[in-house]
């Protein structure tokens, strides 16, 4: 290892500034996805479907942007696009807190500001993949993946606690300006890093239709990684339908306050700590690939638990719903994260991870908002039903698909 490996491989750590900087913004992340649910339905008397609008809005950047950025950071820095989208969305999110104060807070810019976040979300994701194997050796891929999935799990702990507290006893609006600080925040910490950045070369002269080609084309043609992200499409799809609707199930069907909605889910993400505890673990022991086959399955059997959550006894549901499902998905993204890492040639990640992510987030959309037109027309019990049915479908996929059972396969756990 380096000397310049040997210094940058410290920054991920939580005590060092990228650690810092990527806890920061995904603890803003966090917020935005229950704050800005509950402060349509609360406040501006959204209905299920605008508000699955919202959610939309979040990630249908990737359908026109994603697949770009990949092959465009294959040749850029990526620190610049990293701190340039975090003051991005500390802008657009501040601009909700100020028109609150003006009694001009509408829909309208709601749904302006979700989007414009949402673009800047799909650069700092797609450029923060990119970012870690440029400061790492291969052998520490997991320990660094772990270290991204432990930041989300301790954003995923706070930020819905935070974000339900501040909601009911500061108003939506004082959610939003603390959101916009912790983006301002993770630049500041970005800002910090001095570690040499290399991009690897990109052939010259290739035209950027070709090089986004190329990284679909490898992965249509990879037999691991063409599971993977058909599984991990339908995944995302389904748990987006699924997130829409929550704070609304949770608000209308249950009756829980939004601090009592930021306590239960508080509770259940907590699996994601154990998941990125264990998960290097697993998979030195078992391999990436098995251990992704056997975890699987609790990620469906916590989705199903969801759609069983009722006032009284059965309200323990959600939250051990959620620490099941939780706990599965770091598992597996932590092991297959770093697994398509290594089986990706260094100068075409970015447009492999962009790829991927393309498909993967390119559905969230179309997820959010048929979660909305089933919750309208069937009712909010029905709709959880169909999310967790689907997530169930798509596990099936990693537990029999025969490339992950294949002994020539070379697992990188």
């Amino acid at each position: 290892m380096d000397g310049r490996n040997g210094s940058a491989a410290r920054t991920w750590g939580l005590a060092d500034s990228r650690g810092t900087a990527d806890l920061a913004s995904q603890f803003g992340d966090r917020i935005t996805a229950l704050a800005v649910p509950l402060l349509a339905a609360t406040e501006l008397g959204a209905s299920a479907f605008e508000v699955s609008l919202l959610r939309g809005l979040q990630t249908v950047a990737y359908l026109a942007l994603g697949l770009q950025l990949g092959a465009w950071c294959d040749r850029l820095r990526t620190r610049p696009l990293l701190i340039g989208a975090d003051l991005g969305r500390a802008a657009a999110f501040a601009s909700v807190p100020v028109a609150a104060a003006f009694g001009t807070l509408t829909m309208t810019q709601l749904y302006a500001v979700v989007g414009v976040a949402g673009i800047l979300t799909v650069v700092f994701q797609v450029a923060h993949r990119t970012y870690l194997p440029r400061l790492v050796e291969e052998h520490q891929l997991v320990a660094g993946n772990a270290r991204l999935e432990a930041n989300i799990s301790v954003a995923s702990v706070a930020g819905p606690s935070a974000s339900g507290f501040l909601l009911q006893y500061l108003g939506g609006p004082a959610v939003l300006a603390v959101n916009a600080l912790s983006f301002l925040w993770s630049a500041a910490w970005l800002g910090r890093i001095r570690a040499p950045e290399q991009p690897p070369p990109a052939p010259p002269g290739l035209p950027l239709r070709r090089r986004i080609g190329e990284g679909l084309r490898f992965v249509a043609e990879h037999p691991v990684l063409r599971v993977i992200t058909a599984s991990t499409t339908l995944v995302a799809a389904f748990q987006a339908f699924q997130l829409a609707l929550a704070p609304l199930f949770l608000l209308h069907e249950i009756h829980l306050t939004p601090g009592a909605i930021g306590l239960v889910s508080t509770a259940g993400l907590t699996g994601s700590l154990a998941g990125a505890a264990v998960a290097r673990r697993l998979g030195e022991r078992w391999g990436a690939l098995r251990t992704a086959r056997f975890t699987a399955p609790w990620l469906a059997l916590g989705y199903l638990l969801t759609p069983l959550t009722a006032p009284g006894w059965r309200l323990f549901c959600y939250p051990v719903g959620g620490f099941m499902s939780a706990y599965a998905v770091t598992v597996i993204n932590i092991l297959l994260v770093s697994y398509q890492q290594v089986e990706t040639p260094a100068e075409m990640r970015g447009r492999v991870s962009a790829s991927t992510r393309f498909l993967v987030y390119g559905f969230l959309p179309a997820g959010t908002l048929v979660a909305g037109i089933v919750a309208e027309a069937a009712g909010l019990y029905t709709a959880l039903w169909t999310g967790s049915a689907g997530v169930a479908v798509a596990a099936a996929l990693l537990v029999f698909a025969r490339a992950f059972r294949r002994p020539e396969v070379q697992e990188n756990g």
